[in-house]
């Protein structure tokens, strides 16, 4: 019997994604994917690929960059003030995940909380605040899986804005050149754990800087390098590649928020008919 899997950890991927992994592991061009440099040839096409895939889907301007790193989503929580936070950064406190983005950047300077959701256990998206101009940047958690709410529209900032989409991205249409960067650990949506995704806007990441930057964690590195600096997640990149490829095959991230919709509904309608389950 083929499981279910709701959890709010790593997701199901595509059976077209597991499959082409399996037969990559395999063989991949005379060697197992396992077994090959990450710069040879086969690899690049890799790379490239995927790159050129992320920037299909999501429509991703010219002037941004795609990286893939190591370390996950939460290496981004303190690799972003290292970089940006000069003086001050403002964030939304949704829950556990933006919770962690504003310990990490405590370290580096000033941070203003903008609003919070804790005072109702984080069972709501705040609004009616007020990004501070001042701040360097203003970030935000799209989707907060342990407190289920998402912010499903892009908002404007009048500071550079970055979002934590580890758990949404590629589920919707997003306007991406509203976002000076945009982050997200792979797991949920389109790769196994061990790659990050990392989609910044080249004027941000050259000019925004404000601080020396040792080389792993300095996003301008990893651009020149085409995410090479360092040997990459080879096997989690080639699978976020077929993932990227089923997903453009069946209708891209439009049909990926049609798809997404039409499942959560089932869920929802299924528990506020219930006299079993109650909000928490």
């Amino acid at each position: 019997m083929k499981k279910h899997n709701f959890n709010a950890g790593p997701a199901v991927l595509p059976q077209y994604a597991i499959d082409e992994t399996v037969k990559a592991i395999q063989d991949f061009g005379g060697l197992s994917i396992l077994s090959i440099s990450h710069r040879s040839k086969d690899f690049d096409a890799v790379m490239d690929g995927a790159v050129a895939a992320a920037k299909r889907l999501l429509d991703i301007p010219d002037d941004y960059h795609v990286i893939f790193l190591g370390g996950g989503a939460s290496t981004q929580f303190y690799v972003i003030p290292y970089n940006f936070l000069n003086k001050k950064a403002a964030y939304l406190d949704t829950g556990t995940w933006a919770l962690g983005g504003i310990k990490e950047a405590k370290l580096y300077g000033e941070v203003e909380v903008v609003a919070s959701s804790k005072d109702k256990n984080y069972s709501y998206i705040p609004k009616n605040y007020t990004i501070p101009t001042d701040a360097d940047y203003f970030e935000i958690c799209c989707n907060n899986t342990i407190e289920g709410t998402e912010i499903r529209k892009d908002m404007d900032s009048p500071v550079p804005l970055i979002a934590d989409m580890s758990s949404d991205i590629f589920s919707r249409p997003v306007d991406v050149s509203k976002y000076a960067m945009i982050f997200g650990g792979a797991q949920k949506n389109f790769a196994p754990a061990g790659v990050t995704i990392v989609i910044i806007n080249d004027k941000f990441m050259n000019e925004a800087v404000c601080r020396p930057v040792p080389t792993m964690a300095d996003y301008r590195v990893h651009a020149k390098k085409n995410s090479m600096n360092n040997t990459p997640p080879v096997l989690p990149i080639f699978t976020a590649l077929k993932t990227m490829e089923w997903m453009e095959a069946e209708g891209g991230v439009k049909e990926m928020e049609k798809r997404a919709i039409a499942r959560s509904t089932k869920v929802y309608d299924c528990l506020e008919n219930s006299k079993t389950f109650y909000p928490t």
